[in-house]
Order: structure tokens, then sequence, then C-alpha cells
């Protein structure tokens, strides 16, 4: 259940406006937690939802006209999102596997989805190697941002649990039994 909610916090941190250069959004720490939480079958929920709030955002909010092939690219990444959050972290979930999703998550989507932006030549950055820098670039705050707020989302997600159980909280039992 609690891959589900944070898929909808992902969507709601997509959604609404965002204030300032903070730009928070939980959707590569909730993709990761969900393919480490979920089985395969359920990763078209996360999925769909994104991707509606994809062709939301670009033809209510942004006014563009929707292009389903300059999304492509976006979509597999979450997909891939979802795989390294079960690769990574479903099995067992230490702290250095937190650290290296929150870490591969953001730079991956940094890697694709800046060149795909590169490459479809929608920004009018020029096909050159300049152009690439120049694209990389620009991404660079986006970049920070999603590196902190997957942090937070993953520390907060896989963190709250194992310090739960490492209290004792998690027993009927333990709790009773100090009152």
């Amino acid at each position: 259940m609690a891959a589900y909610l944070l898929v909808l916090v992902a969507v709601f941190t997509r959604v609404l406006p965002h204030a300032g250069w903070w730009n928070f959004t939980a959707v590569t720490g909730g993709l990761l937690y969900f393919g480490a939480r979920r089985p395969w079958r359920e990763m078209l929920v996360p999925l769909a939802a994104l991707i509606a709030t994809d062709c939301y955002l670009t033809i209510f909010v942004y006014h563009y006209s929707f292009r389903w092939q300059g999304y492509a690219i976006t979509w597999m990444w979450y997909l891939a999102a979802m795989a390294l959050g079960s690769i990574l972290l479903r099995n067992r979930a230490t702290f250095a596997r937190g650290a290296a999703g929150a870490l591969l998550g953001p730079t991956s989507f940094f890697l694709v989805s800046n060149y795909g932006v590169w490459a479809s030549g929608f920004n009018g950055y020029p096909h050159t190697l300049a152009g690439l820098g120049v694209c990389y670039l620009a991404g660079v705050p986006f970049y920070r941002n999603d590196l902190v707020a997957t942090s937070i989302v993953l520390g907060v997600a896989l963190g709250a649990p194992a310090l739960v159980r490492r209290l004792g909280l998690h027993r009927p039992s333990a709790v009773l039994a100090e009152k």
C-alpha cells in the first residue's frame, strides 16, 4: 500500500505548482520504491499514472500540443527506474543500496532525458557536441533538485520502517511491555 501512496505523492508533486528553485518531485524516489516493493505485474499502474500526468501537464498546464514521441524515452526511463529499484532494493535494502539508488536514479534520468531533449530538437539546441553540452548544462539545476528530492523520499520511505524495526516499535508486545 505504501508504494501506491508514494506514487500518488509523486503525481501530486508534479501537478502542484512548485515554489522557486526547489522544484521538489517525488517521481524518482517513488518509482525506485515501487520497484523495490511491488511485483513486476503491477508496474503498469505507476507507468499509466505518470503517462497521464505527462499528458495533462503538456496539454492543460503548458499548453503545448502533445506528441507521444517526445515522451517515449521518459516513459522507458520510468520502467527502468522501477527495474533499478527492484534490482537494488527488493531483497536487501541497506543504506549503501539506498544511497546507490538515490544517486543512480536521478543520474540516469539526467543523462537520458537531456539527451532526449537535445536529440529531439524541440528546444532548439544545435545538433553539435557544443549543443549537447549546453543542453546538459541547462539541466544541472533540475538534476541537483532530483538528487535532493530522491534522497529525501528514499530516506524516509526506506529509513522510517528500518528505524521502527531497530527501535522495536513494530512489535505490539514490546510497546505493551513498556507501558
